[in-house]
């Protein structure tokens, strides 16, 4: 992740809170959810990030997306039931419960990044 003092990337500035969550990822969990984010931020770069839920929440619109670092990996929520674009049929494999996908690093590492970009463009929406 390209970091600038509180930037994670051009013209993206997050808050202290949001910024002490991501350094306190493990360093096991670190690699995917920098993936993430990066997809995140290359599908809408104006997304607002913010800390929600007590993790890092990405705000486009209406539209909401949460990532959260656990024990097993990073977890992904927000989305409604049905608006993940199909990832969790076409990853049947996966742990999930609705509107979650929790991702281990050994598992994210098969799926390919156009997966993940369809699974955030379905879960936030049209860029404004």
């Amino acid at each position: 992740m390209a970091e600038n003092g509180n930037s994670l990337s051009v013209g993206q500035t997050v808050d202290e809170a949001v910024r002490q969550y991501i350094d306190a990822i493990p360093s096991g969990h670190r690699a995917l959810f920098d993936r993430l984010h990066r997809l995140i931020l290359a599908a809408y770069p104006d997304v607002a990030v913010v800390l929600s839920y007590n993790m890092p929440t990405y705000q486009v619109g209406r539209g909401r997306l949460h990532l959260g670092a656990w024990k097993h990996g990073i977890s992904v929520y927000g989305w409604k039931q049905g608006g993940d674009g199909g990832f969790t049929a076409r990853h049947p494999g996966l742990r999930t419960s609705t509107g979650t996908i929790r991702l281990r690093p050994e598992d994210a590492a098969a799926i390919p990044d156009e997966e993940f970009r369809d699974l955030v463009r379905s879960a936030l929406g049209p860029r404004p």
